[in-house]
């Protein structure tokens, strides 16, 4: 294979395998903190045509969007590399026609890169579960969560009633700590398993190298870089 989009661990991912991704993906991303495929418009310069900004805009648009579309696919590979390092099941290959989706809430607490690779890949949506189980959360935290965020816990008979969390409610207007127990600390373990896969993330893709016009979106490197939070 000859010009590559990537090498990771020295094996080269072929830049139409990113194409085959962008095929799949809106035409503007969601926004968010590692997503800088896209930038808010900007008037154009008093000594530059409209129509001249317009043109550059949408390739420096188009350029930082193959950016980002080139970290997805590089992070489904690591994570693929990761559920054979870990003997996990080889995870199901993902569908060439498949629509990537994206919640925005995964946008706002992940960054695009991470939550478009957790909607797009099955190996990293694979790792993300192992790594859920295998996070412990202890019984100290999850009864500190449950006594500082006692307004998310009062019953619905109390909702109906609005009741105020904060101006001494009755004890009953609470769900009893034993009921909220389990939905906190699955809670709880969701999040830790993020934080978990931020840091695996960061560390796998240390040694990844990219070609020219696939660096990532936020590399000061290249001149079109922009890195948002």
């Amino acid at each position: 294979m000859t010009d590559p989009a990537a090498v990771v661990q020295g094996n080269p991912i072929p830049k139409e395998r990113v194409e085959a991704f962008l095929r799949n993906v809106p035409a503007v991303p969601p926004r968010g903190a590692g997503n800088c495929a896209t930038s808010p418009h900007t008037p154009a310069p008093a000594n530059q045509p409209v129509e001249a900004h317009q043109s550059a805009s949408k390739s420096r648009a188009d350029r930082q969007r193959r950016r980002w579309a080139t970290q997805v696919v590089v992070a489904d590979e690591l994570a693929r590399r990761a559920c054979a390092d870990r003997a996990l099941p080889p995870p199901p290959e993902v569908s060439p026609t498949h629509l990537l989706t994206i919640a925005e809430t995964d946008v706002a607490d992940l960054g695009s890169i991470v939550a478009a690779t957790l909607a797009h890949s099955s190996a990293a949506r694979l790792l993300l579960a192992r790594l859920e189980a295998e996070q412990d959360v202890p019984e100290t935290a999850v009864r500190d969560y449950y006594e500082r965020n006692r307004d998310r816990y009062l019953t619905p008979a109390a909702l109906r009633r609005g009741i105020d969390p904060f101006a001494r409610p009755a004890p009953t207007d609470f769900l009893p700590y034993e009921q909220a127990r389990e939905a906190i600390a699955h809670e709880l373990r969701r999040a830790a398993a993020h934080r978990a896969f931020l840091d695996w993330f960061d560390q796998a893709r240390t040694d990844v190298v990219y070609a020219a016009g696939h660096e990532h979106p936020g590399d000061p490197s290249h001149p079109d870089h922009e890195h948002r939070h």
